[in-house]
């Protein structure tokens, strides 16, 4: 019998031995889950509460980086004069309970098992802070999964700079080529692709209208297609 699974792992080596893919890089929110569409709604409701509004097309630009684009934002639609940190405590405490029954997006658990089960090593790059990251991941039941967890508490620049994935992959001890990155904004994209991994859009309600380019393929979830079908056609 071992023996036997010898031979079987060997084969698989064989058969991925040509595409060098060794590695699958999620991003965290609004991918693995949709905190993004929370924070949009939440914060929406804020801007009613001081007349304002705000537009998804400008909310979505936020998304995938640190928070002075969402700060730039708040300054524009109410005056430099506006109380950001005011506007977030309200926005955290509605967030919060959106979010109050966290779950994964449809076929990311899956994702992760097949991941698992084929010997990819699995590893996380966020513009989140870690403790962010950790909380949901414990909460969801996915923590255990991920051999490599990359945050913004362990680098100067977060996305769209490339240095999440570029601190990821040499974490997981691989190269740019060698890895798949997982993501749903445009700054998420971006990142990857200026850290030169090939990337894979999976957009969620406030992305899904943003103009991605230089992606591998784009699904509505990853339920859509198996991780086997993704890593083979990348191969090709």
């Amino acid at each position: 019998m071992k023996l036997l699974l010898n031979r079987i792992s060997l084969c698989n080596e064989w058969k991925r031995g040509d595409t060098l893919i060794k590695a699958i890089i999620f991003d965290f929110d609004g991918l693995i889950i949709d905190t993004e569409t929370a924070w949009y709604e939440a914060y929406k409701e804020v801007m009613v509460y001081y007349k304002s509004d705000l537009p998804l097309e400008d909310f979505a630009k936020c998304i995938g980086t640190d928070d002075s684009v969402l700060n730039e934002l708040f300054k524009n639609q109410l005056g430099d004069s506006c109380n950001i940190e005011e506007i977030k405590a309200r926005a955290k405490i509605i967030h919060k309970i959106k979010m109050k029954t966290p779950q994964a997006r449809e076929g990311v658990k899956d994702y992760l098992e097949e991941a698992k089960n084929s010997g990819y090593r699995i590893g996380l790059a966020s513009s989140s802070s870690r403790e962010w990251v950790s909380h949901y991941l414990n909460e969801l039941g996915l923590l255990h999964y991920f051999e490599v967890i990359i945050t913004r508490d362990d680098v100067n620049k977060v996305k769209p700079a490339p240095d999440l994935y570029l601190k990821a992959i040499k974490a997981l001890n691989i190269s740019s080529e060698e890895a798949i990155a997982f993501e749903d904004s445009l700054n998420d994209l971006q990142s990857a692709v200026a850290a030169g991994l090939k990337c894979v859009i999976v957009p969620n309600s406030v992305t899904e209208f943003l103009a991605f380019e230089n992606y591998e393929l784009r699904l509505k979830s990853m339920a859509e297609r198996k991780l086997v079908d993704i890593t083979r056609f990348i191969e090709q």
